[in-house]
């Protein structure tokens, strides 16, 4: 990591700690520069960064300074799925998260709406039955259970199913009827919703997924449209460069190596100047998108982006929604549940073959937290993300490792938190093994089971 990059992680980490005060002052640049002991440039790159997860902004003049801003989920969104596509993520995983994180939503809004929800909802549902059917409906009701986590996933879902719609030719017979289906179920779910029927919104929300899975059968990912990684009126033309130039990777099929332009090619190119270019470069270069080399035969190098850059970038704007405990555990529990289910019945198909049970596998989780109790809560996390790992969904692992991030945060952030002891750690090495027996039989359903109960023990000292 840069210095700069280190300097933002520590200005981004002050405005945690002090309750994210919008509106407050950082400091001066001066001051700020005193403070961190950095060079004028290195603050000012530190401060781009910043800027860029819209965590504060530099206001110049009398009165002026390092100013906390309030967020958006832009930059989180664009981060996420920008290395899910480069993870080749499928239809199939894409379908499959929506499957399981949506009708979770649906349920979720019918019990928590209120009547501005139900106006907001009746007024989104006109005007979807006035022009294109679109499937934002999904966003809203995330948006209407009050939890951000939820909320954020299934916009990043939302967003890639674009993808794949971009190559679906409505204008055929099946799609006409696959389009008149979907306006019909988004009438059925918001008329569940509206009357609290969390069975039935759920019910008609699974429905509903099959007939986009027929409408997108078959389909691979089409040309990236601007509605993946949306441009705000807000946003600094680096920015809106920046995400431009990850989806013209992303349609060329991302090859690391790949050269995307000489600077002198990419300023023609994109009819910028040179400092926009370049401040664009630094957040490429931050998310591991690409990096400039320098020399001959140099210029911007597309590079194997690392998930970690985008889980901190979602996990830093979830800290500023403040998501409760149980926004946190109803997210997470159904992922890990899910992905327990789907290896047991992977075994129980002969589809999936269990990896040996050595170093670094889900198996050698199972007596970590025993060996070791100080790191019990890390031989959780590495078991459950072992087991969506198996599963086989790249997105709702990503969604599980996030989660995770999320709860070590929160565990470190509360300090006095006792350390879990041998009776704890026994009792998680049992539950895994548990676990464990009935993901190797094959037996689905008692996987299911043994991971809910295990994950309602836990939840006390977990979270």
């Amino acid at each position: 990591m840069s210095l700069a990059a280190e300097i933002a992680r520590g200005i981004e980490a002050e405005v945690i700690a002090t309750g994210w005060p919008v509106g407050a002052s950082l400091g001066s640049e001066a001051a700020l520069q005193q403070r961190y002991g950095v060079s004028r440039s290195v603050l000012r790159e530190a401060v781009r960064l910043v800027e860029h997860h819209q965590v504060a902004r530099m206001r110049r003049g009398p009165g002026g300074g390092l100013i906390v801003t309030e967020p958006d989920a832009r930059p989180a969104t664009r981060a996420v799925v920008s290395y899910l596509a480069y993870a080749g993520t499928t239809l199939d995983e894409v379908l499959g998260a929506r499957r399981l994180l949506e009708p979770l939503a649906s349920g979720l809004a019918a019990e928590r709406i209120d009547e501005a929800g139900i106006t907001s909802l009746r007024a989104l549902l006109a005007a979807d039955r006035s022009g294109p059917v679109h499937d934002d409906i999904h966003v809203v009701l995330a948006e209407l259970t009050g939890n951000p986590v939820l909320a954020l996933f299934t916009d990043v879902l939302s967003r890639m199913t674009v993808r794949y719609a971009a190559a679906a030719e409505s204008g055929a017979a099946a799609g006409r009827r696959a389009l008149a289906a979907m306006a019909a179920d988004h009438d059925d779910i918001i008329a569940a919703v509206t009357a609290g029927d969390r069975v039935k919104a759920t019910t008609v929300t699974s429905r509903h997924l099959d007939t986009v899975a027929g409408l997108l059968a078959g389909r691979s990912p089409g040309a990236p449209r601007r509605t993946i990684a949306p441009s705000g009126a807000g946003d600094k033309r680096a920015e809106t460069l920046a995400a431009t130039i990850s989806e013209d990777i992303v349609g060329v099929g991302w090859v690391p190596g790949a050269v995307v332009g000489a600077e002198a090619d990419l300023l023609d190119r994109y009819g910028v100047s040179r400092s926009v270019l370049r401040e664009a470069i630094r957040i490429l270069e931050f998310h591991t998108v690409a990096r400039m080399r320098r020399g001959p035969g140099g210029g911007l190098v597309v590079t194997a982006p690392e998930p970690q850059a985008s889980i901190d970038t979602v996990a830093l704007y979830l800290e500023y929604r403040r998501p409760s405990r149980e926004d946190l555990q109803v997210v997470r529990d159904a992922i890990e549940i899910d992905a327990v289910a789907t290896v047991a019945a992977g075994v129980a198909a002969g589809d999936l073959v269990l990896p040996a049970l050595g170093p670094g596998t889900v198996a050698s989780a199972v007596h970590t937290a025993a060996h070791d109790p100080q790191h019990t809560d890390a031989a959780e996390a590495n078991f459950h993300t072992g087991m969506a790992e198996l599963a086989g969904n790249s997105v709702l692992t990503l969604f599980l490792r996030i989660l995770v991030e999320l709860f070590r945060r929160h565990w470190a952030a509360q300090g006095d938190q006792p350390v879990p002891g041998p009776e704890d750690a026994a009792q998680v090495d049992l539950a895994h093994a548990k676990i464990l027996e009935a993901v190797v039989a094959g037996d689905d359903g008692l996987a299911r089971h043994r991971s809910r109960r295990h994950l309602e023990a836990l939840s006390s000292w977990w979270l």
